[in-house]
């Protein structure tokens, strides 16, 4: 592929490809669960990822942060092959339904500045790291309780430190994997609102959802999963909730959630 145009910040050009994937399939134990996604997310777009449960939404983006392995296709960032990727600080990744902690006590800075370690030298944050720390605690308005054990707040407060560490590392590109799930509705307001500066900052944004809800507003394109293949790739459906999106089959029983991992990029 060529080189990306570069726009006069030193990025690539706006409308270029943030994300690409072609011809991309990928298995779960022996069950194949990808087969032969395309999908591309230029620069400046809010595109969500939408499907019944089983149908590949979680292992897509999963894949896309090299996760999980391609058994064929290929996945660029920023126009650069995954395997030669190595700008992760541009990524900003909020995994599925966890808990900030994972079982080890931290305060919410403590979790939130371990976002920023992909941008320090010898793990050691800086003023301008420490301030960017504070900045992503901040929007997601959980100031007031920075010093606080994650093991003190709520499964919403939870999700809002999660999206405060990708945050934190002033990423290019957010994915967010089903940011809502299990989200109250006073923490759903705050993650809209979260995303809806983002956004204007000119983010690109690729989100798991199964309703679009408070963000749809902010949603450029819909991509919908079934199977493992895409059934639509337009604007978003007009009716919300997983059982009015385009190729859903009213039928039959959702098949199991996929295996979760947990977890930072690495």
């Amino acid at each position: 592929m060529s080189e990306p145009a570069i726009a006069a910040d030193g990025e690539t050009a706006i409308g270029d490809a943030v994300i690409s994937m072609r011809g991309a399939r990928a298995t779960l134990g022996s069950r194949p669960v990808l087969r032969g996604v395309d999908l591309t997310v230029r620069r400046g777009e809010v595109v969500a990822l939408l499907g019944a449960n089983g149908s590949g939404k979680s292992t897509a983006v999963r894949s896309v942060i090299g996760q999980i392995p391609l058994t064929e296709g290929e996945i660029e960032l920023f126009g650069t092959g995954l395997r030669r990727f190595r700008q992760w600080s541009r990524v900003g990744y909020v995994p599925q339904r966890t808990t900030a902690a994972s079982g080890v006590p931290a305060t919410v800075r403590e979790v939130v500045s371990s976002g920023r370690l992909s941008r320090t030298r010898l793990g050691l944050l800086s003023r301008a790291d420490r301030a960017a720390v504070d900045r992503a605690i901040a929007l997601v308005g959980l100031a007031d309780r920075a010093k606080d054990s994650v093991g003190a707040l709520s499964g919403g407060q939870h999700q809002r430190v999660l999206i405060a560490r990708a945050l934190a590392s002033e990423p290019k590109l957010l994915i967010m994997d089903e940011p809502m799930a299990g989200v109250d509705l006073a923490s759903q307001e705050i993650l809209a609102a979260t995303l809806r500066d983002q956004v204007a900052a000119g983010t690109t944004v690729l989100l798991v959802l199964h309703e679009l809800g408070a963000i749809e507003p902010l949603i450029d394109r819909a991509v919908v999963l079934r199977d493992g293949c895409v059934v639509h790739d337009g604007p978003p459906p007009k009716a919300v909730g997983q059982h009015a999106l385009p190729g859903h089959d009213h039928v039959h029983p959702h098949a199991a959630d996929e295996p979760l991992r947990t977890g930072l990029l690495t």
